[in-house]
């Protein structure tokens, strides 16, 4: 059976851009999830009754269940395997990339591990849309770490105009063809746009409808109001519940999921198809996938961030239906030609698929699952 694999995903981000913001949001929001932090520019890390105190190096363990270590990125193999032993329960791995490392190669180290317990889970590019101009003629290479993004995140997109606004996305995804551009503010995002529920709040479920009422939820239970300053630069603000109901509550209104699901096996050919010339704005799609093709009726485990994909066969569960469940996120995509293509998809003709067919499928097996 294919091994739990932990998503890793790189948060990278020139100084200012509001990370620290964002991986804040990520850790009180999570509601449930284990995140292990690896901070290797370290600032403010805001939660509730903890305090980073040492140095460079350090690890704590909090109090609900996050890790969070200060590394070079040298050491990064080395706190990945330490964070993705059993033991950790970990569910998903954060790494805060310091405002001027090379995301790329935090991306060829994850991807040269030989540690069967991680995968790459995308590298989400943080930008500052009010200081977007003045940040590309001070690091000209802005524009080559959003061109390589699996996701852009706007952030502090309320300190713009609508005008500008649009004007910006439209720039990011001209730098970034093909890829999703979320607009927000205090880089308040839906966790499960990186990963998954945790135990307790039907992680195991395949296809479920994604929104933002766990965020709500939150905002409400923390309504208080009150000051926060992280280290990253973002500024003050009044509570998250005044952020989400005043500023930028329509912010999110791009992202979307969509679900897929049929009884009908699927073409492998037809779905290869598909995967690799997945439209633009579609960041992840998560789920499993039945083939009626000889020796290879497992169930597919399918993992897919923006140009990354794998799958992981395994056996089908006694008396587990056969079917494909899926589920796809993005921004700014058409929800009802999507599912038109995945069922265009389906495998509508007995023993149409031969073995030569799965070949495309076959090439993104790991090694080991092969």
């Amino acid at each position: 059976m294919a091994t739990q694999q932990i998503p890793v995903v790189v948060l990278a981000g020139f100084l200012g851009s509001g990370k620290t913001t964002l991986l804040n949001h990520l850790l009180r929001a999570g509601d449930g999830i284990r995140i292990g932090a690896i901070v290797n520019d370290f600032g403010s890390i805001e939660i509730d009754a903890m305090t980073v105190a040492g140095q460079v190096d350090s690890m704590v363990s909090l109090g609900n269940g996050c890790l969070c270590c200060a590394v070079d990125t040298s050491e990064l193999d080395t706190y990945l395997e330490r964070l993705a032993r059993p033991a950790a329960r970990i569910d998903v791995i954060v790494i805060e990339a310091s405002g001027l490392a090379e995301p790329q190669e935090l991306i060829r180290m994850i991807l040269a591990s030989d540690n069967d317990r991680i995968v790459y889970g995308g590298l989400i590019e943080v930008v500052d849309a009010a200081e977007f101009a003045d940040s590309r003629v001070r690091h000209p290479e802005l524009d080559r770490h959003v061109g390589i993004a699996d996701l852009v995140v706007l952030n502090k997109a309320d300190r713009i105009g609508d005008d500008a606004r649009q004007k910006l996305v439209g720039t990011l995804g001209d730098l970034a063809p093909g890829r999703p551009v979320i607009c927000t503010a205090y880089g308040r995002i839906d966790p499960e746009i990186f990963f998954d529920r945790g135990p307790g709040e039907d992680r195991d479920a395949a296809v479920r409808q994604l929104s933002f009422e766990d965020l709500l939820r939150e905002a409400s239970a923390n309504g208080a109001p009150g000051q926060a300053v992280d280290g990253d630069g973002d500024h003050d603000h009044q509570s998250c519940r005044d952020c989400e109901h005043g500023h930028a509550g329509h912010l999110h209104a791009a992202y979307e999921s969509v679900e897929f699901t049929s009884a009908e096996p699927m073409h492998p050919r037809r779905l290869m198809e598909f995967l690799d010339s997945r439209p633009g704005g579609l960041y992840r799609i998560k789920g499993f996938v039945h083939f009626d093709v000889a020796e290879n009726r497992q169930k597919f485990m399918l993992h897919a961030v923006g140009n990354f994909l794998r799958f992981y066969p395994e056996p089908w569960p006694k008396g587990e239906e056969r079917c494909t469940q899926l589920v796809m996120i993005g921004s700014g995509i058409d929800a009802p030609a999507l599912r038109k293509e995945l069922e265009n998809c389906r495998q509508t003709v007995p023993a149409e698929a031969d073995e030569n067919s799965m070949w495309g499928v076959l090439r993104y097996v790991p090694e080991q699952e092969a």
